[in-house]
């Protein structure tokens, strides 16, 4: 089943700057989102497809890919949303704060007061061997992290003291904002929705309720990753308040060069050097690949830059599609160097294709006698 075209899900032009593109997920996500429509299955299924073109398009690189081969450019680079919750927590930045901002309240279903707000994300970079990213790896990585602070569990007060009411909000972790004849029901900025604001704060964590810590962590990529992909491992980023999800670990890969194979897609391009008598005469030659030497016949009269397919031979889709194949493009070299018998052999085959000139040749010396007689009249 084809996939829509991202822009028009927004309904945004191609040349739409950042800042449109941004404003028309902002309505849309309004207008769509499953709390605003109780019910309504394709609704909710619209939030996610707003939500899934925003993820591309209001990404440089990734629009950028998007914009020059299409869905297939940025397959496997999304973050895969399965609720409204994991939407708004991803771009709760662009609805004016972590959470969800305004937005994240209107659909909280009312529940106001001491909400807990969901923990940050967490980044880690690792760099793979093409090999590696073939096969599919286990690594162990280790990460600064936060963690719930022991002494004082993650209150941020001090053993045996308690926090104190928050004054702006009088305790019940929300504000009214008023525009015009709109009024807002929002977190409160003092307190951040807990109601309460620490004043003896706990020496350990210094009234954070977090501290930072390493950890290790086991990371499965999958066989097939490609350069600039990221592996989205949940909740294993930095707690959050008040009994909130923890945010999420994403681990971006870089896939080293290799000096053997240049990658395409899901498939594997390998240049192939032969002399000029293995591509006139043809020959059986071993070539690498990832799984070791596998036999390729060269035909007789092989042109340079012929392209000989191996099937299957080249990268898994990390999504579960087909293998690709490994191209073998073959070039002639011209030795720099050669004994003085190779050259007298050399010179009696340049004397008999002088005699006896092949088809293609005869047909270019017919046209470029042609193109020098017209010059000259």
């Amino acid at each position: 089943m084809s996939k829509r075209c991202y822009y028009e899900i927004l309904g945004v032009a191609r040349d739409a700057s950042d800042r449109d593109i941004s404003k028309a997920y902002r309505k849309m996500a309004v207008q769509f989102h499953p709390d605003s429509n109780s019910g309504d299955e394709s609704a909710g299924m619209q939030f996610k497809m707003c939500a899934e073109a925003y993820e591309v398009l209001g990404d440089t690189e990734k629009r950028r890919r998007y914009d020059q081969f299409g869905h297939a450019g940025v397959d496997g680079a999304g973050a895969g949303f399965s609720s409204a919750e994991d939407i708004f927590a991803a771009f709760g930045d662009i609805f004016g704060g972590g959470g969800g901002g305004i937005f994240g309240d209107l659909f909280s279903g009312g529940r106001g007061g001491r909400r807990g707000r969901r923990g940050n994300d967490v980044r880690v970079d690792m760099t793979l061997t093409l090999e590696e990213a073939a096969t599919g790896v286990t690594r162990t990585i280790r990460m600064p992290r936060n963690s719930t602070c022991k002494t004082c569990s993650g209150a941020g007060s001090r053993p045996g003291s308690q926090p104190q009411r928050c004054s702006q909000c009088g305790g019940r972790g929300q504000i009214v904002q008023s525009a015009g004849i709109l009024s807002v029901q929002t977190t409160c900025p003092a307190c951040r929705g807990a109601g309460s604001r620490v004043v003896d704060p706990c020496p350990d964590c210094r009234g954070q309720g977090v501290v930072q810590s390493e950890v290790s962590l086991d990371v499965d990529i999958p066989a097939g990753i490609d350069d600039g992909m990221r592996v989205r491992i949940r909740g294993q980023g930095d707690p959050g308040s008040n009994g909130a999800q923890a945010g999420d670990c994403y681990c971006f890969v870089s896939v080293k060069s290799h000096r053997m194979f240049h990658r395409d897609g899901s498939n594997l391009v390998l240049q192939l050097p032969i002399t000029y008598t293995q591509a006139a005469l043809g020959t059986e030659l071993d070539v690498p690949t990832l799984e070791g030497p596998e036999r390729l016949t060269i035909p007789r009269g092989t042109q340079s830059g012929e392209v000989f397919k191996l099937s299957g031979r080249g990268m898994k889709d990390p999504q579960g599609g087909r293998t690709g194949d490994l191209l073998v493009q073959t070039f002639i070299e011209t030795p720099k160097k050669m004994s003085a018998e190779q050259e007298k052999i050399l010179r009696q085959l340049a004397e008999l294709e002088n005699t006896e000139v092949l088809p293609q040749r005869k047909k270019f010396l017919d046209r470029l006698k042609e193109y020098f007689t017209v010059a000259d009249e």
